[in-house]
């Protein structure tokens, strides 16, 4: 058996659930595990209150963008957090995949507005956000991170935060394990274990990312794309 290399990314690879033709049944269990993966793994509960939350305050009608919002389970969270902290926060999550945006809305969610559409449409309509934020993209984007980034800074007035995997060894065999359990009955785990190949390291990272972005790493090999006031360069 051919060992798997990690000094770079795999970006050939492609995950069962980009397929539009992969089993539906099998594509909502994973998105239903989405919400156990990222809530153990993703950190967005530190991002909120670290980054999220302190870019909100002082506004009179924050609100926030989420893109790509796969399961939905990050931008109802992010809904909880800040009406638990007082927060009068209006959440958008968009996708424009058909079958997110079938099962997020599938399902009631307080304070959150789900949208079948791009970032494209939305700068097309004059859209603007306190805060934008995206789980899990970065690593599927290639070639079209840096309209991407333009897109998300541009529908952006505060802060703008990438949350995305760091490509390890270590966390690949931990997730290899972790995973074992589901692995028959959803993507979560194959799909799981192509995107720490597929996603960046830190300094590849930073390599690509236009000036005005920083990147900060977390604990479990996560990475932050992170642009401050946005809307302040234009």
């Amino acid at each position: 058996m051919t060992a798997i290399a990690f000094d770079r990314r795999a970006e050939d690879l492609v995950e069962r659930m980009d397929d539009p033709e992969c089993d539906l049944g099998a594509l909502e269990r994973t998105y239903r595990d989405f919400r156990h993966v990222n809530a153990l793994i993703s950190g967005w509960q530190g991002i909120w209150r670290a980054l999220l939350r302190p870019a909100l305050e002082g506004s009179p009608t924050p609100t926030l963008l989420d893109v790509g919002f796969g399961g939905g389970d990050i931008p109802r969270r992010i809904a909880r957090w800040a009406a638990r902290d007082g927060i009068r926060l209006s959440v958008t999550a968009i996708d424009p995949d058909p079958r997110a945006y079938a099962f997020a809305t599938s399902t009631p969610a307080e304070g959150v507005r789900f949208r079948q559409a791009t970032t494209g449409d939305l700068l097309r309509e004059g859209a603007r956000f306190d805060v934008v934020v995206s789980n899990h993209v970065l690593h599927h984007l290639d070639g079209a991170l840096p309209g991407f980034l333009g897109d998300t800074a541009a529908l952006a007035d505060r802060r703008v935060v990438h949350g995305d995997i760091e490509r390890r060894r270590w966390a690949y065999t931990l997730y290899s394990a972790a995973t074992l359990p589901v692995a028959r009955r959803s993507f979560v785990r194959e799909d799981g274990l192509l995107s720490i190949r597929r996603s960046y390291r830190r300094d590849e990272l930073a390599a690509v990312a236009p000036p005005g972005w920083r990147v900060e790493t977390r604990f479990p090999a996560r990475l932050l794309l992170v642009h401050d006031e946005p809307g302040r360069s234009e």
